[in-house]
């Protein structure tokens, strides 16, 4: 099952910012909020240029930065679901997190002819 069930991308939805520079460099951050029922919450990641790193490569190293962050980003937002078994899933503004299990238990109801039905027995071979 998919995990993550959006109309665009997942990038679509990420919010990204800059934050007060330190004396090492500047900080920027990835924001995907979501609703978790009726709560809002978000899920972040963070990411460093230093100030030796931009001198060097100017704004190609913002550019090459961020791009490399949303990947990790969106690379660990997939395994977190799918670690936690919810899904990522909806066609507002801010998605919704749900667990998988619930939503297959919601969208797929039991036939009660399925519940009295016999399981199958796969057949072996041993031929040699």
């Amino acid at each position: 099952m998919t995990h993550i069930e959006l109309p665009r991308a997942l990038e679509a939805y990420f919010a990204h910012a800059e934050i007060e520079p330190t004396r090492s460099g500047r900080r920027f951050t990835i924001t995907l909020p979501y609703f978790d029922g009726n709560r809002l919450d978000r899920m972040q990641w963070w990411y460093h240029l230093t100030r030796d790193k931009e001198q060097r490569h100017g704004d190609a190293a913002i550019e090459t930065l961020r791009a490399e962050a949303i990947e990790r980003f969106r690379k660990h937002i997939e395994r977190w679901l799918q670690n936690t078994g919810k899904r990522l899933h909806g066609a507002e503004p801010i998605p919704r997190i749900d667990s998988i299990t619930a939503a297959a238990s919601i969208s797929t109801p039991v036939i009660e002819a399925e519940k009295t039905a016999e399981t199958p027995i796969a057949a072996t071979s041993n031929a040699a």
